[in-house]
């Protein structure tokens, strides 16, 4: 099975006003989105995300391990490597939970099975990397460059993502006034969850995004995927500037 996150589906939509109104401090409004979000989800993907938010809006810690079980329950019924990034935070909060209402036997045995659920990510691709450099097949795309979002910081690692259109979001939002592309990749070494992204606003991985402190071979460019419009991209742009989030690098 091969899930694709999808911003424009309804359940997401909702899940992200409600994190937007978290951050403004409108928590109640926030909650009420979340339980929206969750009476809404028509399958085991919407209900896994959405049980997730509202569990973690529950100031009641039985509330709060219930929703959390339902998130749990509904990924492992989905039983998809890109919602299997998902486990380990899933039992960890599970077992806080247990932690809290002295249930200690539980609490281990979750301890120990986010632990057993962590490791190296199973994508298989195909992978994409988006930017601004006109390459050719064969190239290497190394780590060492400049952040697109912050110009004095320089990266440890090259990150590209089996998501095209966040490929084609990369391209948009890369340095330089060159032509975007979305290049086919193959890492050539190890790769890791891009930190930045897993667990920070939806569990796990969804987006599909990693890095490497490895280089990425070109072996292709990606010609079916859609440019953002300039008020897009000047919308993400706008987001970017006001983030006040620290890069994991």
């Amino acid at each position: 099975m091969n899930i694709k996150f999808d911003p424009k589906n309804n359940i997401i939509k909702l899940c992200m006003i409600g994190m937007g109104l978290n951050d403004s401090g409108k928590v109640e409004e926030a909650k009420a989105m979340f339980q929206k979000a969750f009476e809404e989800a028509a399958d085991d993907y919407e209900k896994f995300i959405a049980a997730y938010h509202l569990a973690k809006q529950q100031e009641n810690i039985t509330e709060k391990l219930r929703l959390m079980e339902i998130s749990l329950k509904c990924a492992l019924n989905i039983n998809d490597d890109n919602v299997k990034s998902a486990y380990p935070n899933l039992y960890e909060n599970i077992a806080k939970c247990y932690e809290e209402l002295n249930d200690f036997d539980n609490a281990k045995r979750n301890y120990e099975l986010a632990e057993a659920n962590k490791g190296a990510p199973s994508d298989k691709g195909p992978f994409y990397h988006g930017t601004k450099v006109a390459l050719k097949v064969g190239d290497l795309l190394t780590a060492g460059g400049v952040s697109n979002y912050k110009e004095e910081l320089k990266m440890n690692h090259i990150y590209f993502t089996a998501n095209l259109n966040g490929a084609a979001l990369a391209a948009a939002l890369a340095k330089g006034e060159g032509m975007e592309h979305v290049y086919i990749i193959e890492p050539t070494g190890e790769f890791e969850n891009d930190p930045n992204v897993t667990d920070k606003k939806f569990p796990g991985n969804l987006t599909r995004s990693y890095r490497s402190t490895e280089p990425l071979k070109i072996v292709g460019e990606a010609t079916d995927w859609i440019k953002l419009s300039t008020t897009e991209k000047s919308k993400w742009q706008d987001n970017i500037a006001k983030s006040k989030g620290e890069i994991i690098n």
